[in-house]
């Protein structure tokens, strides 16, 4: 008996069940999230309990059942297709929590886009059917904004597509857009247009971008900045389209190639591409929607040679419920490298899409590692 204190003497072999003795279903990686009540599963499939004759949501609080007992089928009418009976605490065959939720805040952005003015909390709470305070917390919780910041969104969205249309003047566009004075969206449209709106609507005109194309491992690689900062670094195969990407964005800019000293720039940020360690403190023309320089900052917070699921970073800024939005403005970051989506990657570590290819990610991510 003494030899079962020694640390140096393994336990005996009948203290850790082994893995074939095991049932079925607790080889099954379903049955771990039953038996975490994961709210995440629902909807993926139902589990039934041969001796109460009930299939419930995976997320069910009621007592797990036995694991010999438990049957899993992909859906609801399978389950009753072979004899069970939808559980009446989980109600698997209704609507889901979330699922409820994001049918809620779906309608309230229907609403928020198709009113001519910004209803209030209170009012827009109550076309919902919820309290102020509930609706609030889910809508930021599924979006990662609060309705005012949507609203702001979609109003500045409207007043980019009604400059762009040349219809009208700018103040015309400005409160058609929804916006009850010109002030209010002067006072922003820097960063929302990342220029006056005049100048936007001349597509660029009076504008200068200084930008070069050079070579890495990665292939072409263009760098543009304003005078505010770096507005772009793209990758591709080829130069020629980097180039007319740019154009595309601002037609009318005064697009002007790198002089020697630009191109110790564009060296500058070669050199992180193959140095990542060598770090790239420059400033930034960051442009986009107040989530998305959220999360752009988020990203710009992840250290080289670490990576965050997208589900991690929406915690970082607190909207844990808004993976998808997460990814959207991921893909939407025009500065590889300096705001490193690469380093995001999916729950399972697996690499997800990259708006410069995904071999290109693989490529980063493993310059990274390598120190």
């Amino acid at each position: 008996m003494a030899h079962a204190l020694h640390p140096d003497v393994p336990a005996p072999a009948e203290a850790a069940a082994p893995a074939d003795a095991l049932a079925p279903v607790e080889r099954d990686p379903r049955w771990r999230a039953v038996l975490a009540r994961d709210r995440a599963f629902d909807g993926a499939f139902v589990f039934a309990v041969r001796t109460t004759g009930i299939y419930c949501r995976p997320s069910c609080p009621s007592r797990h059942a036995r694991p010999e007992n438990v049957r899993f089928f992909n859906a609801c009418e399978d389950a009753e297709a072979a004899g069970f009976r939808a559980c009446r605490r989980c109600t698997p065959n209704a609507a889901s929590l979330a699922e409820q939720h994001a049918e809620i805040v779906a309608g309230a952005c229907r609403i928020l886009e198709e009113a001519e003015t910004e209803p209030s909390l209170a009012k827009l709470a109550g076309a919902v059917g919820l309290s102020p305070f509930h609706f609030h917390r889910i809508f930021k919780a599924l979006t990662g904004v609060t309705p005012k910041a949507y609203a702001a969104a979609h109003r500045s969205s409207r007043a980019r597509n009604q400059l762009a249309g040349g219809a009208g003047s700018v103040t015309e566009a400005i409160y058609d857009a929804g916006f009850q004075s010109s002030g209010r969206f002067y006072a922003t449209s820097n960063a929302v247009l990342g220029m006056t709106p005049t100048a936007f609507r001349a597509g660029g005109a009076d504008t200068r971008i200084h930008f070069a194309i050079g070579q890495c491992s990665l292939g072409a690689i263009l760098v543009a900045r304003s005078s505010r900062g770096i507005c772009a670094i793209t990758l591709g195969d080829d130069p020629e389209p980097l180039a007319r990407e740019l154009q595309d964005r601002f037609p009318k800019a005064e697009l002007i190639g790198g002089d020697a000293e630009f191109e110790r720039l564009v060296a500058q940020v070669v050199g992180f591409v193959e140095a990542p360690k060598l770090g790239l403190d420059l400033p930034l023309d960051v442009r986009g929607t107040a989530f998305q320089q959220r999360v752009w900052q988020a990203l710009r917070e992840i250290p080289p040679g670490e990576t965050a699921s997208y589900a991690d970073i929406a915690r970082r800024i607190g909207a844990p419920k808004a993976v998808r939005a997460v990814a959207g403005a991921c893909a939407a970051n025009a500065i590889a490298v300096a705001i490193p989506c690469h380093r995001v990657v999916r729950n399972d570590g697996a690499l997800s899409g990259y708006r410069w290819g995904v071999e290109r990610k693989r490529a980063l991510l493993d310059k990274e590692a390598c120190g």
